[in-house]
């Protein structure tokens, strides 16, 4: 059975931090591309960043330097750690399963089109 099951989600200040997790099915653990999206209110569904099969991980430019994506092996579990977070970062928050056969993320992109397992979603508020 395929699941994934984000948490952690919750109400922060700006600047301050968070760390979201998602539990994976050992079914598709280390097996796809695993990554972190986020959709604010009335805008579209946004890549975060992603981490392959071999544990690199590429993220987009608006958090660069200060989000980070790790695993838990023995926990087949998948993080984001949110640093210096900005009011416009408050949104549903997704992990997400998919890439490329073998595990492997399509470079320089982060397209939900390119994942084929959701999560629900966890939300994401930062107040000013």
């Amino acid at each position: 059975q395929v699941q994934l099951v984000e948490s952690g989600g919750g109400s922060v200040q700006a600047g301050g931090s968070l760390r979201l997790s998602c539990s994976v099915s050992e079914a598709i653990y280390r097996r796809f591309c695993m990554g972190w999206f986020r959709q604010a209110p009335g805008k579209q569904r946004e890549g975060v960043g992603d981490v392959d099969s071999i544990d690199y991980t590429k993220y987009a430019d608006s958090v660069k330097g200060r989000f980070t994506i790790s695993r838990d092996n023995a926990k087949n579990t998948l993080y984001l750690q949110m640093n210096s977070l900005k009011p416009e970062e408050t949104a549903i928050y997704y992990c997400a399963a998919g890439g490329t056969l073998g595990g492997y993320c399509y470079p320089q992109r982060l397209f939900t089109s390119d994942f084929g397992y959701w999560g629900q979603g966890t939300q994401v508020t930062v107040s000013s």
